[in-house]
């Protein structure tokens, strides 16, 4: 144990064998404070345990047996109360990853009602400018047609990137089709665009809880985002596994890797953020694995149970 332990430890046994001499109601509080203190510096509820073991057996050793039933009982008022900080940070956390959880669900939301405006509304608007311009087109000599041909090709550019907004925003294959096609699409979009060679394989073909294909998908999302940004890569990799407890998302690249201090930087960006909060309240992990000038693999797992 560390010395921070090992003096916790001996304080509890001090804290604890002053309150069964007289069950007073200030040792109760001394409990707290010590449970309280031990939250703060990092102790975990194990070693808290740990603890209380061998306070209880260096204490009780001592009593006499017919009143040893009395003292376990009042150790157990004792732990009790050094556990409570515990079981409010407990339930704070709870409470706190049940709010985000709901933002997120919010966040997409709205995500989905712009990329459905976008898509909609947006998109019926440029058609009836399209319209209008082919109109404009007939009345017009040569010149001014050739050159009105460029404004239509401008506004056909800028319909294409409203689409790819939109379905960026809320990928209508994930909502109608699940995960593994809307990771297809995802990888198709993105190595067309950055001249990537991107691979997806995977044995999905159950829907799972929206919750976990929307926070899968916008991890793998990241990852493609941050290997165009950053990796230099020439290929990448996207394999899903979906088991009966688990599914698993690893994105692996031929780029250059990461060096120490761009793992530092990426970790504390507000993607890898995003993508860390999404799965934790889902209770899932993501770890990145990379070296300076060598390939770098992203891999997150989720429990299929939330």
């Amino acid at each position: 144990m560390s010395a921070s332990v090992d003096r916790f430890a001996k304080d509890y046994r001090d804290a604890l064998q002053d309150y069964l001499r007289d069950l007073g109601e200030a040792h109760l509080n001394r409990a707290y404070e010590m449970g309280r203190d031990a939250l703060v510096a990092g102790c975990g509820i194990l070693e808290v345990a740990a603890a209380h073991q061998m306070a209880v057996y260096h204490v009780l050793a001592i009593e006499e047996a017919a009143a040893r039933a009395d003292a376990f009982q009042a150790a157990s008022r004792f732990l009790a109360e050094c556990l409570s900080p515990f079981e409010m940070s407990h339930r704070g956390t709870r409470e706190a990853a049940l709010a985000l959880q709901r933002l997120n669900e919010t966040l997409e939301n709205e995500a989905k009602r712009i990329a459905h405006a976008l898509h909609n509304e947006a998109g019926q608007l440029l058609a009836s400018v399209h319209i209008a311009l082919a109109e404009l087109a007939a009345t017009l000599p040569v010149p001014a047609r050739e050159k009105l041909g460029e404004i239509t090709q401008l506004l056909k550019d800028s319909e294409d990137a409203l689409r790819d907004l939109s379905h960026e925003l809320r990928p209508m294959v994930l909502e109608h089709l699940g995960l593994l096609p809307a990771l297809r699409f995802l990888a198709e979009k993105a190595a067309r665009r950055n001249h990537l060679s991107i691979s997806v394989s995977g044995n999905n073909h159950a829907r799972m809880p929206a919750s976990i294909e929307s926070a899968v998908y916008r991890a793998a999302q990241e990852a493609v985002n941050n290997v165009v940004k950053h990796a230099r890569a020439r290929s990448v990799r996207i394999q899903l596994r979906c088991g009966t407890r688990w599914v698993s998302c690893i994105v692996h690249d031929d780029g250059v890797g990461l060096a120490k201090s761009v793992r530092r930087e990426e970790s504390t960006g507000l993607g890898l953020i995003g993508i860390r909060e999404r799965l934790g309240n889902l209770g899932g992990s993501f770890r990145i694995v990379s070296r300076a000038h060598r390939r770098t693999t992203l891999l997150l797992v989720v429990p299929m149970e939330t």
